[in-house]
């Protein structure tokens, strides 16, 4: 393989891929955002006027890159009611959480959701290569997306947490799922690359011993993803390409 700051082509060595679901090949922050504005802008003004205080609203972009973007749910929810000053039991951001999951399942169901033209670009010449695909998500409805987005059948496995809740590991929740996904592809994880855009993701990938971890960073933030041990961080997969491939893979 060859890699740089913002470019990585593939060698023959590796004969699959992993790619994340969200933030990879379905582009969910947009929806994402707008239902945790729905769900926190009335606790929002709740807060303010107990505390007769000017109402903040959330911020659907700053608000949700800074805390939200490729995390888990209760953890986003907590820390960004901490950096409004706002602490919350458990059962309380547990109930949050489940509401915007809830609001954002109806609006994907409603209207459907879309996914990243360049990741689909490359997953077709992946496969025209003949090297297996994976989609993999520990969110329980990431097969559902898969779906709504009409590219579920590019995938030789799709694996959510939904379909299999008994590979996870008590270090790496989604180490589990990716060795799993590589052993239904019947690709060692030496062979096996892992497209991942968040650090939980990319740390999972690197203690998994996969051959190739590369981090997708499309919010301008790659000293994340390099830290939790990506090879290479690209900000999109137009970027990544196979050896000897034509340039519509890897366009500048």
């Amino acid at each position: 393989m060859q890699t740089t700051a913002d470019r990585c082509v593939l060698g023959d060595e590796i004969a699959a891929i992993i790619f994340g679901v969200d933030g990879v090949v379905i582009d969910s922050a947009r929806v994402a955002a707008a239902a945790w504005k729905s769900v926190l802008d009335p606790l929002l003004r709740s807060y303010a006027t107990m505390q007769e205080a000017e109402v903040r609203p959330f911020e659907v972009r700053d608000d949700y890159l800074e805390h939200m973007h490729g995390r888990p749910r209760l953890d986003g929810v907590r820390d960004f009611l901490a950096s409004r000053g706002i602490t919350l039991p458990y059962d309380d951001l547990r109930g949050l959480a489940g509401r915007e999951e809830e609001l954002f399942l109806t609006e994907v169901r409603r209207h459907g959701i879309a996914s990243f033209a360049s990741t689909v670009d490359l997953v077709r010449v992946v496969r025209r290569r003949g090297l297996r695909t994976a989609a993999v998500s520990v969110d329980w409805y990431a097969s559902e997306l898969l779906t709504r987005a009409g590219v579920a059948e590019m995938f030789d496995v799709r694996l959510d947490g939904l379909e299999a809740p008994g590979t996870m590991l008590p270090v790496h929740p989604e180490c589990g799922l990716l060795l799993e996904a590589a052993q239904r592809l019947r690709t060692p994880p030496a062979r096996t690359a892992v497209v991942e855009q968040s650090p939980a993701g990319v740390s999972a990938a690197r203690y998994g011993a996969f051959a190739l971890v590369v981090g997708v960073d499309r919010i301008g933030r790659p000293a994340a993803l390099r830290d939790h041990g990506a090879d290479v961080v690209i900000n999109d997969l137009s970027r990544l390409r196979l050896l000897a491939e034509p340039a519509m893979v890897g366009r500048p």
